[in-house]
């Protein structure tokens, strides 16, 4: 691969200014991660965006925030806005673990460093910008500010917290994928819009943005949620809240939705946070488009001999789809890309793979080509019409949707067209696999030879020596509470999967995801999980306790106690002692047994020995749709 010049990524010194001959900057973002130019990580990706646009745009990736600021002030005003870009996974997330343990590393910082970010940086980084430049406006973006756009449970300071734009002073948020509402910021304020406010609507009705309002005007079609205060002084207010979000989340044509942060008698003293529907989902030619950007694929220069876990784990993959229309409980896919999956076209994602083969150290081996699930791609419902007013945030739980295409002959066709490229020995299947879509048999038999073929394609041609799988659990009602199909179809592929390894003499091993602690789960549970693995044989390796994370069904489970769309209660494990008591079952074969199958007491000092971060990545893996309550159960919410 040619060597690329410091002017070929987003400049982030003076220095580097001065060598494009810029005197000034429109856009100035400030990344929490390192910088890598890379379509996987969004600093880099509303960058790019901004600049094919015709804007000059700056990144400045992990300022120091401690001192005289001198790293939020080395490349002075931007012409249009600052922009805050905290990370590719919720900072807290990325720092601790389920137990509140420190990570081993900070896998999105050079040789894993923890020191080069603060905890919430959203906040952090604005009220220092906030301070020093009281006048230019600050648009907030990425998981950390997305999924806290409105009222959420904070795990590490257990506690409800109001929108993250009442502690972090912003003039707007940017939530889900970017490109779209970045753009159409930019532009405005180009064009001198003012920043959303009382008296300065210029830039209130962008789809995908949220803000901070003291007026607001009702339009028809609002869903006004319970306030802030309501759900601090009733639990079940937020989980009656919750299922609207979702809801919203993950529909077509999606409602605004409005939070008092509290109920006033005097309402000249209100304030409201406004979230606006999101953008319809990106068309092949839009995703292609952010995709073929100019990207370098590289960390910034200035990392040269420096490790970052992150970039090394995805150096060589490819990413072919958004969304995912699993909906698992625990997962924030659907509230950040939502459920209609949106796909890069053949040409496109080979043009990438090509990019990949002339990496200087690629060996032939591509370590994924996949996306947020991998066999979603090109799936979509049948009729479309009937799509654009479903407003169910799965279409394979608790039944596959009948509307929707299983089809996986394109994504056979691209696994072959990468395949079949000069240069590619091997492209293995790194992201999840739905078992359930594999087994699911439609009444359109092209369907089910296509599944058919696509398994044995990705157990033969696909897998490196072990496949990794997420049945999440064994018992039904815990699964049912996930999102999850039932256990017996983990039995089913399972089956498959041995006679085809058999049938091609091939020695490969499938590998459970499991998660003990999940709202629903109890003791009990977790001994039949031991005593079921146990006799298939299995010796857990991938296993994690829940984490709570903003803006999932599970989290608002284990928060308010609610199921959001039963209003039934639910059991959750909340003490430490009793998390604890739950993983223990995991690991009945280091000794310690208790009752054939638990509480390895040895573990409660040191995190559980090699197991110690392997819920690292837990809540953000992708995954599935609830049953519809009865209307009654919806609480008071108001729509104007």
């Amino acid at each position: 691969m040619a060597a690329y010049r410091l002017t070929d990524f987003l400049p982030t010194t003076k220095k580097e200014l001065e060598l494009r001959g810029w005197e000034e900057v429109d856009v100035i973002l400030f990344a929490a991660d390192a910088y890598i130019d890379h379509p996987s990580f969004g600093a880099a990706v509303i960058g790019r965006t901004l600049e094919a646009a015709g804007y000059r745009v700056a990144i400045v990736p992990q300022p120091d925030w401690h001192g005289d600021f001198r790293d939020f002030r080395k490349l002075g005003r931007p012409r249009l806005f600052f922009g805050i870009a905290p990370g590719c996974m919720d900072s807290m997330v990325n720092k601790y673990t389920a137990n509140r343990r420190l990570r081993s590393e900070d896998a999105y910082s050079p040789d894993g460093r923890h020191d080069l970010r603060p905890e919430y940086p959203t906040i952090v980084y604005s009220q220092i910008l906030r301070k020093l430049y009281p006048d230019v406006p600050i648009v907030l973006g990425g998981i950390e500010a997305s999924l806290r756009r409105l009222t959420h449970y904070d795990y590490w300071q257990d506690r409800l917290r109001p929108s993250i734009l009442c502690d972090a002073p912003a003039d707007m948020l940017v939530y889900g994928m970017g490109e779209k509402p970045i753009l159409e910021i930019a532009r405005r304020l180009a064009a001198h819009a003012p920043v959303p406010g009382v008296s300065t609507p210029g830039l209130t009705d962008i789809p995908q943005t949220a803000y901070l309002t003291d007026h607001y005007d009702p339009l028809p079609g609002d869903i006004v949620l319970h306030s802030h205060e309501e759900c601090l002084n009733n639990k079940r207010t937020q989980a009656e809240n919750f299922r609207y979000i979702e809801e919203q989340s993950n529909m077509m044509h999606a409602h605004r939705i409005v939070q008092p942060l509290a109920v006033s008698a005097d309402a000249s003293s209100s304030r409201f946070v406004i979230v606006n529907p999101p953008y319809p989902p990106m068309t092949t030619a839009e995703l292609d488009a952010s995709f073929d950007l100019p990207y370098t694929r590289l960390p910034h220069p200035k990392y040269k001999g420096k490790r970052i876990p992150a970039y090394e784990m995805i150096k060589f993959s490819v990413n072919i789809h958004r969304g995912c229309f699993g909906g698992c409980a625990f997962c924030t896919i659907s509230a950040h890309q939502g459920k209609f999956i949106s796909c890069r076209s053949k040409e496109s994602i080979l043009k990438e793979v090509r990019q990949v083969c002339q990496m200087d150290d690629f060996k032939g081996y591509l370590s994924d080509l996949g996306g947020p699930s991998a066999n979603m791609y090109g799936m979509h419902g049948r009729n479309r019409n009937s799509c654009e007013k479903c407003k169910r945030p799965s279409c394979i739980h608790p039944q596959i949707c009948p509307n929707l295409d299983t089809d996986h002959s394109k994504l056979l066709e691209i696994y072959r067209a990468v395949d079949a490229l000069p240069g590619v020995k091997k492209s293995f299947i790194g992201s999840g696999v739905r078992y359930d879509l594999l087994l699911h048999r439609s009444n359109d038999e092209h369907c089910n030879q296509a599944a058919r073929e696509y398994t044995r394609e990705l157990i033969t041609h696909h897998v490196s020596g072990r496949l990794k799988v997420a049945p999440e659990h064994t018992s039904d009602h815990v699964l049912k509470l996930m999102r999850k199909p039932s256990f017996q179809q983990f039995y089913d592929f399972k089956r498959i999967f041995d006679r085809i390894n058999q049938e091609e003499g091939l020695k490969q091993q499938i590998i459970p995801y499991f998660i003990s602690s999940h709202p629903g789960c109890t003791e009990a549970d977790m001994a039949q999980l031991a005593a079921l693995t146990r006799k298939m044989g299995y010796r857990l390796e991938q296993v994690q306790d829940f984490t709570p994370t903003p803006m999932t069904v599970s989290t608002e489970m284990f928060y308010t106690g609610y199921d959001p769309y039963t209003l039934e209660p639910v059991y959750t494990a909340h003490t430490q002692k009793e998390k604890l008591a739950q993983r223990d079952y995991f690991f009945w074969y280091k000794g310690n047994e208790k009752g054939g199958y638990g509480s390895h007491k040895g573990n409660e000092k040191g995190g559980y020995g090699n197991h110690k971060d392997k819920e690292e990545h837990g809540n953000h893996r992708k995954q599935p749709r609830s049953e519809e309550p009865r209307e009654e159960k919806r609480g008071r919410h108001r729509r104007h």
